[in-house]
């Protein structure tokens, strides 16, 4: 495939002179100008190294062995850097039988500028989001979409290769794809059953052996179809948030949810759950990405009693983490949450204690959040939240107790925004 010459739009090569106008004119609102060199990937995605902090080390676990992407440190070469500026390609498909629905920029508009804006409050401004639609109209496949027989299956089985060598047949001659890091294919919500149904939205990513476009294998690709809307008024303010969920696996973030839903980590991450009303990342995961730095991060492996100051996770600045190493893959990590921010739905703010194992792979619970008040129901009845953990912080008074372990975590106190925590290990 041949490459095209420099443009100022990234990965553009050549458009009608409208659509170029109009192209550049989104560009511009999201981007300082320029034209982007071809990403590099040899470097990991989050934190190489976490050196720096006196002892921090020790809280840094290793990616399991044979894990399909882990909760692991650092995150392997091959997925997309996670701080910096990010070039997101968006490509709006639509097929023979299933034409698009009105017009493919307002498929475009249903996921930005909201993405954008959700990385930007998530990562405390580390990571700029820079969405771009050099092909402003639907791209039409060659085949049926029944004839390409999707599910959700493994990354890039054979019907999910022909797909994506079709999108790249047709879209190549207009776009140059090693100007961007990723790629998002939005397809029409016609196309496929509903997501209350089944949910194929998917993401392929740290693949190598992905289909090569432009000497660059997409390896960091991910497909919204239908459109997560449980008719209860509130998609067109939520609906985006599938999106940042699947980006998360190209910057190497693993589900949360098990087969039981969100059980194990409920909505206090958007790996976890992602329909509803809005919510944040884990410290944990924020870490992982290099939006959090070791200086914000405290490592209780020392025996004894110890006391940690902890600011809400939606504020930038201050020790937003404490992490209690249990064995060489796994270890507690806690954290203040309050509402702010992405933390749209914190109705109980308070101390979160979760448990990490970085040996357990995505979609199979690497994340398990202690629940403070088991059985209680939850605090909230918003839409699409795991009510039970919705209350699962701990309240100044409390204290959580690991005895195979020997652990407690007991809040002292929260006044002003600020928690104090004593950590306490046999």
């Amino acid at each position: 495939m041949r490459r095209g010459g420099r443009h100022r739009i990234p990965g553009l090569r050549h458009v009608g002179t409208l659509a170029a106008l109009t192209a550049f004119a989104f560009a511009a609102l999201t981007t300082s100008g320029g034209t982007p060199t071809a990403p590099v990937r040899t470097a990991p995605a989050g934190p190489a190294a976490v050196p720096g902090r006196p002892g921090v080390g020790l809280c840094r676990i290793a990616p399991g062995a044979g894990i399909q992407m882990s909760e692991g440190m650092p995150t392997p070469v091959g997925y997309s850097r996670s701080t910096g500026e990010v070039r997101a390609l968006n490509l709006m498909i639509d097929f023979p039988d299933a034409p698009g629905e009105g017009k493919a920029l307002d498929r475009l508009a249903e996921f930005f500028p909201q993405t954008s804006e959700w990385f930007s409050t998530s990562s405390y401004g580390r990571l700029r989001y820079r969405p771009y639609s050099p092909i402003r109209t639907w791209l039409r496949m060659p085949l049926r979409f029944e004839e390409y027989g999707i599910e959700r299956g493994a990354p890039y089985d054979p019907a999910y290769r022909k797909l994506v060598d079709d999108m790249i047949t047709v879209a190549d001659p207009d776009i140059d794809f090693s100007a961007y890091d990723l790629v998002n294919i939005l397809v029409t919500p016609n196309a496929g059953p509903s997501a209350l149904d089944t949910v194929l939205s998917v993401t392929f990513s740290g693949n190598a052996e992905a289909p090569v476009a432009d000497g660059v294998p997409l390896a960091n690709t991910s497909f919204v179809y239908s459109r997560q809307d449980d008719g209860s008024g509130t998609h067109a303010e939520t609906g985006y948030r599938v999106l940042p969920h699947e980006n998360g696996h190209v910057f190497g973030l693993p589900d949360l949810y098990t087969s039981e839903g969100g059980a194990s980590v409920g909505h206090w991450d958007i790996m976890s759950e992602d329909w509803g009303v809005n919510n944040d990342l884990l410290a944990w995961h924020k870490w992982k990405l290099g939006w959090l730095d070791n200086e914000q991060i405290t490592c209780a492996s020392a025996p004894g009693s110890s006391i940690y100051t902890l600011t809400p996770l939606f504020r930038p600045g201050g020790r937003k983490m404490t992490y209690i190493p249990l064995t060489e893959d796994s270890g507690y990590a806690v954290e203040v949450r309050a509402r702010g921010g992405n933390d749209e739905a914190v109705c109980d703010p308070g101390v979160l204690v979760y448990r990490v194992h970085g040996g357990i792979d995505t979609g199979e619970g690497p994340v398990t959040v202690m629940d403070s008040d088991q059985n209680s129901g939850g605090c909230t009845r918003r839409p699409n939240v795991h009510a039970e953990l919705s209350d699962a912080p701990f309240q100044p008074g409390e204290t959580f107790t690991d005895r195979e372990h020997g652990v407690k975590v007991a809040v002292i106190s929260g006044k002003q925004g600020e928690y104090r925590i004593r950590v306490t290990r046999a």
